[in-house]
């Protein structure tokens, strides 16, 4: 009989836990857990006591014999840990809100993931995360690093690239988004369809297959751009539809974060609608009510199981890949999972070294990436483009190089280069000094600077920030 299992979910305080906990009790019995434990930090300390209790009436409700244990003590957690997940989000909330906001002030695009505010959150969490494998490697040595933490793809690939650590896999509920929304559109289910991704995460592509083998892409092309259906779009994401002579030219599906490249005008025209409307604001101050929200739901002590508030803070279907993930490799199930690893000739346009989001079958080695083959002319090109944008920001983060990161802006095709992205780039810089010790020259300068100092100063007080 194999082991049970003690697993570590860095940023237990989130709002996503519950959904975790779901995902662990549903596969009991193909993994026996032992002990879980939701590690957070001092700012995180009400959250996690909060969710925590939730986790623990799952937990009992279930009948499972796990041990939920709640700490601030990161190492005191990851001592002998079988898998660690990471969901943490550096600067908690208020950071995103900054991210979006500033941006935007510009008239620029502000995103989680996506142009400058996609950037600054990869600049924050990279060096935590390579702290957290550097202790990892002491404390836990044969564990698997599972990321759920945005940019999963490279924040990921910073765990590889510097930290040199294989034993990881970065995961996103986009694709299987697609995998359970789309096989409805042609009155399917998922078991009669076979999915193939490629590309980067948040900037993948699928194509489809039916049971006879036969590609039937076009066709899900046609149901996808009807008016009248539901195309799968996240949640978190402003449902313009695709061009559809552009799919049909590519035979290719995008994901849904392609509309802020695909239809940036239009996806810039609704960020500051929202921007300049106090009573919506941007997505991360919507989701700050929405968390707010979920909070005072957990805090009820017959709450006993994930609800379904949760669907809208975007992260549905986040534990059906994280839990079936460290499930496969467990017992070695060699699962169809669209995650981020390491390329190794799956994108033929790529370096093998590089970090990339494919259709992988997923065993006790980890990722055994499925060959996607090679991209049609116009998306090889912007697959190139972005995963050297992504080496830049990643080697941008370690170094604390402001040059490299000046590149990176101006590779990225989100942001629009100039003096306006001087200024967004460097307010940024000194909004979240607390955050980037890597910068931290760089940003004494800058505050000496009266405009950037007195500008800084006035619009995080308009934001209460």
């Amino acid at each position: 009989m194999k082991k049970k299992v003690k697993i570590v979910t860095i940023g237990g305080g989130s709002s996503y836990t519950p959904e975790l906990m779901e995902g662990f009790i549903k596969r009991y019995d193909q993994m026996p857990i032992s002990e879980i434990w939701l590690v957070d930090i001092e700012d995180g300390k009400e959250k996690l006591q909060i969710v925590g209790e939730m986790a623990r009436r799952m937990r009992k409700k279930s009948g499972k014999d796990v041990k939920v244990h709640l700490t601030l003590d990161r190492r005191k957690a990851l001592k002998d840990a079988d898998f660690v997940t990471t969901q943490f989000r550096v600067g908690l909330l208020n950071a995103r809100i900054k991210d979006e906001r500033i941006p935007f002030s510009y008239g620029m695009l502000g995103q989680e993931t996506n142009g400058a505010g996609g950037i600054f959150k990869a600049l924050r969490t990279i060096p935590v995360i390579l702290d957290i494998v550097e202790d990892m490697k002491e404390l836990c040595p044969n564990a698997w690093l599972i990321n759920f933490t945005n940019p999963s793809g490279m924040v990921t690939e910073a765990v590889m690239r510097y930290a040199k650590w294989d034993r990881v896999l970065g995961l996103c509920n986009v694709p299987i988004g697609h995998m359970l929304r789309e096989p409805k559109l042609m009155d399917k289910s998922l078991d009669n369809l076979t999915y193939r991704f490629g590309g980067l995460n948040h900037f993948h592509w699928h194509k489809i297959y039916d049971e006879d083998g036969f590609d039937i892409t076009d066709k899900m092309i046609d149901l996808i751009n009807d008016p009248n259906k539901d195309d799968g779009t996240p949640a978190n994401i402003f449902d313009v539809k695709f061009f559809k002579e552009q799919l049909k030219a590519m035979n290719m599906i995008p994901c849904g974060y392609h509309r802020y490249y695909y239809r940036q005008e239009e996806m810039l025209e609704h960020g500051l609608k929202e921007y300049n409307d106090k009573n919506i604001g941007t997505r991360a101050q919507q989701v700050k009510e929405t968390e707010k929200r979920l909070f005072e739901l957990y805090k009820d002590p017959n709450l006993d199981y994930k609800p379904e508030e949760l669907t809208k803070r975007g992260g549905a279907h986040y534990s059906d890949v994280a839990c079936e993930s460290i499930v496969s490799i467990y017992n070695n199930k060699m699962s169809h999972i669209v995650l981020t690893t390491k390329n190794n000739g799956a994108m033929c346009d790529l370096d093998d070294d590089v970090a990339v989001e494919v259709s992988a079958f997923v065993g006790s080695n980890g990722a055994n990436p499925i060959t996607f083959g090679k991209l049609p002319t116009a998306e090889r090109g912007w697959l190139k483009l972005m995963k050297n944008m992504e080496l830049t920001v990643e080697e941008a983060a370690v170094k604390g190089d402001y040059n490299l990161l000046m590149n990176a802006f101006i590779l990225n095709p989100l942001i629009v280069s100039g003096e306006k992205m001087i200024h967004v780039l460097n307010e940024l810089l000194v909004a979240h000094k607390k955050y980037l010790p890597q910068f931290k020259e760089k940003i004494e300068e800058l505050e000496k600077t009266t405009t950037i100092k007195d500008d800084m100063a006035r619009k995080l007080t308009e934001e209460g920030l």
